[in-house]
């Protein structure tokens, strides 16, 4: 399983990629985590590699070879699309963080992104982390939300999943995560997934 997680820096896709290890662990498969790209201060691009099977022996993602993008930012996830293989999944934040040559006016916010996601030959799941964001209180915990959304695509048993977010996090944080994690698998994606089952019957 190859999964590559693009974000802008302080939005914690590191523990996200822990989140994933620590479940890799617990079916007793291999893991390699690699950050190959970009700068984990705030603000800057983050691009994590997570990579698990029986066997593992390179950390770092080939282009056209990543099963799910998730993407915690729009134009991140722009930046990384060409990770992603065909039918593949991409999981997108509706969030967006203006870099700095937009901010400073030497370049503008590319549009319709998202719009362009949908057209490609791959699973697209839209999350308006705005809008769930008001139920968490916190948006801080928006990478476990996600990665709940992840786990609901790649598993029919939460339980699991929910062990390895849980003692990712500190334990003063387990509640708020453990909220973030819920919601996120709890997301209604019926028709997304309807098509996906289709893809998967025509390839079969």
């Amino acid at each position: 399983m190859n999964i590559l997680i693009a974000a802008v820096g302080g939005q914690g896709a590191l523990l996200a990629a822990r989140m994933l290890g620590n479940y890799a662990h617990l079916q007793g498969q291999a893991v390699k985590v690699s950050e190959v790209h970009g700068m984990s201060q705030r603000g800057g691009s983050v691009v994590t590699h997570v990579r698990f099977a029986e066997r593992v022996h390179s950390p770092v993602i080939e282009l056209g070879h990543a099963d799910v993008l998730l993407a915690f930012e729009v134009l991140e996830a722009a930046r990384s699309i060409e990770y992603l293989r065909e039918g593949g999944i991409l999981i997108v934040a509706n969030h967006r963080i203006l870099p700095l040559p937009v901010l400073t006016g030497v370049a503008e916010y590319p549009q319709r992104l998202l719009e362009a996601f949908e057209k490609m030959p791959i699973a697209t799941y839209v999350v308006d982390t705005s809008a769930i964001s008001g139920q968490l209180g916190n948006l801080k915990a928006i990478n476990t939300l996600l990665v709940g959304v992840l786990a609901r695509r790649l598993s029919e048993d939460p339980k699991a999943w929910l062990t390895a977010v849980l003692d990712t996090v500190p334990e003063k944080h387990r509640d708020l995560n453990e909220r973030a994690f819920k919601l996120g698998w709890n997301i209604d994606f019926a028709s997304h997934d309807k098509l996906r089952n289709q893809q998967k019957e025509a390839l079969a």
